[in-house]
């Protein structure tokens, strides 16, 4: 099963450089598409909807702001939109899921928190409401892929130039430690540092110029233990950008699809 996340900086220019193309050409089962920027009666044109694949959008209700998107193969028997946090967090970034009998499949857009000090609060009662459900949903029996611009990278080497790097939201101490209790208490894993575990692959450019200076890895597909052993390959897509971020892709050994419908 080939999973694609990529956070697309508006949806209609990820679209005008050639994104609807390259999805055709890649044999994906799920696509999960971040930050559209676009209301969902405005991606009623086919090319917003690839022949062959189930599409679903969840906007933020104001035009050119946030909103995620999934294209499956196979129709869910489910979609939860929003993630219920009592606290109303959840709205600051969008998140969309797909569930099958065995997997769920999410999309996620987190909030930045690079605005003035209210921000950051927003993000850190985000991520706290966020790893209480991950921990909720561990005792259930189920396999959980989280795609997604996380906004927010894990060590060192998921930043380029990081010691200058380390007062930027994204990268604050506390958004480290949050990914450490994630991966290492919570028993959730990052697909691509399970395949590739070498430094210098880097997804997003907060200059927007891919590739030139200062690149982070904030996009992520995140994976409940049941599929560690389950990641077979994992790349970013450099041959073309189509945002500030790559695709991140990641193949996961599950025959036939197994458990999905």
């Amino acid at each position: 099963m080939r999973v694609i996340s990529l956070s697309v900086d508006g949806i209609f220019q990820a679209a005008q450089r050639g994104l609807y193309d390259w999805i055709a050409d890649q044999d994906a089962d799920i696509i999960c598409l971040q930050d559209l920027r676009a209301l969902e009666p405005e991606l009623d044109n086919d090319i917003f909807h690839p022949e062959g694949y189930f599409a679903y959008f969840f906007d933020s209700g104001v035009k050119h702001y946030n909103g995620v998107a999934i294209y499956t193969r196979y129709q869910p028997k489910a979609l939860i939109y929003g993630l219920g946090f009592s606290s109303g967090v959840d709205m600051e970034g969008r998140y969309l899921q797909i569930d099958f009998e065995r997997y769920s499949i999410g999309t996620l857009l987190a909030p930045s928190a690079v605005n003035p000090a209210e921000s950051q609060e927003v993000k850190i009662q985000f991520f706290d409401d966020f790893q209480a459900l991950l921990h909720k949903i561990t005792r259930k029996r189920r396999n959980y892929i989280f795609c997604g611009n996380w906004n927010m990278a894990h060590t060192r080497k998921d930043v380029e130039n990081w010691a200058r790097n380390e007062d930027q939201s994204g990268f604050l101490g506390h958004e480290q430690q949050w990914m450490n209790q994630l991966f290492r208490q919570l028993g959730y894993a990052d697909a691509f540092r399970l395949a590739v575990p070498d430094a210098g692959e880097y997804s997003w450019w907060p200059s927007g110029e891919v590739g030139v200076a200062d690149g982070w890895r904030v996009d992520h597909q995140v994976i409940s233990e049941g599929l560690i052993k389950k990641v077979e390959y994992a790349a970013m897509y450099k041959t073309k950008t189509f945002s500030s971020h790559l695709p991140v892709i990641v193949d996961y050994d599950i025959d036939d699809l197994e458990g999905m419908y």
